[in-house]
């Protein structure tokens, strides 16, 4: 059995917690979290013997296998190091850090302890994902040389840490372009990032006065404080000549919310958002394939299971990691450039 502490408490925790606890090989061991009654209250909801409030105390337990890291984005990079070179395998929500700099000590924290590390992009266990991927393994795209992705929200700043520069490292880029960059990148087949041209924008604010529009809000949400982007947009060109083009947002003058990630190949295409759809040439025809599978749009709950299910598979047999520290220092390097590209008004060369 592999003993697991999930380190912070917020609303994602509880992914980690339920997917844990379904997983026959997993011990949900232990819940860590600085608010003492929140974690009380969750050990008895799913009754978990041990409560932390240091996360000090986890890594110093012989008992713990593992650790989920939940937390603000600011401590993820050192609370990985720390579990790290405590012994533990590590599962860190996304981003792996807040700087390129950060990423490269959690990586080398990583081949030193020779423990699991898995950063949590989730989107990679998607059905629909894991379905195209298979299609491409199989060459039916051929060579992947152009991708667009996009996740606009009319409204959709949730405020709290996610709006504070200082906790969260910044806004729509790093909390929801980090998932469709890394899904596209992903399928490319992970090329080696060369140069990125950015612009980050902050006109609209959150817009808190916007009515009669619902949306997810951080529990410590406070209308009047808000300091990250509402929209970044983004050109990265790869060392292989490959190229992405991706657009985020909290807040946009949209008709609607807008998901959609697109691949074009030299055999064929791809639509893995809104739904997975497969563009063909055969017969001197083109075909727009629907695979016939249960979810051809993105399930979060099957996902996260996968995902989870991955990373214990990952501890338990010594790996290799489905998402290692190597790939968020890529992801890394690609986000810190789009922000820095912007600032500097110029293209980026990594």
């Amino acid at each position: 059995m592999l003993k697991v502490v999930v380190i912070g408490l917020g609303t994602i925790s509880d992914m980690h917690i339920k997917s844990y606890v379904a997983n026959e090989q997993v011990e949900l061991y232990g819940l860590c979290d600085m608010n003492e009654q929140r974690a009380k209250e969750k050990a008895a909801t799913y009754d978990v013997r041990q409560v932390y409030t240091d996360p000090e105390d986890v890594f110093a337990s012989p008992d713990v296998d593992a650790v989920s890291i939940c937390t603000w984005n600011k401590t993820h990079a050192d609370l990985a190091v720390r579990a790290l070179r405590a012994g533990k395998h590590v599962l860190v929500e996304k981003p792996l850090a807040m700087t390129v700099k950060e990423a490269e000590l959690v990586a080398e924290a990583a081949r030193e302890s020779g423990n699991i590390l898995q950063v949590g992009y989730v989107r990679r266990f998607g059905t629909n994902a894991q379905v195209l991927k298979s299609f491409i393994d199989k060459d039916r795209l051929g060579d992947i040389y152009y991708a667009k992705a996009s996740l606009l929200r009319r409204v959709g700043n949730p405020g709290g840490w996610f709006s504070d520069k200082e906790r969260s490292g910044g806004g729509p880029l790093i909390d929801l372009g980090v998932h469709i960059i890394d899904s596209c990148w992903y399928l490319m087949g992970r090329p080696k990032v060369k140069a990125i041209t950015g612009h980050v924008y902050d006109h609209l604010g959150n817009r808190s006065h916007i009515k009669n529009l619902s949306f997810y809000k951080a529990a410590d949400y406070d209308a009047s404080a808000n300091s990250v982007e509402d929209l970044a947009n983004a050109l990265i060109t790869f060392e292989n000549c490959s190229s992405l083009m991706v657009d985020v947002s909290y807040s946009l003058h949209t008709k609607k919310d807008q998901l959609s990630m697109q691949l074009f190949g030299t055999k064929g295409g791809a639509e893995l958002e809104p739904e997975l759809l497969l563009v063909m040439e055969e017969n001197d025809t083109i075909l727009n394939v629907e695979p016939q599978i249960d979810q051809r749009t993105f399930d979060f709950n099957g996902a996260f299971q996968k995902q989870i299910d991955a990373f214990a598979e990952a501890c338990l047999t010594g790996g290799p990691s489905p998402a290692p520290a190597e790939d968020g220092l890529e992801l890394m390097k690609i986000l810190e450039g789009i922000y820095q590209a912007s600032e500097q008004k110029k293209t980026v060369q990594l």
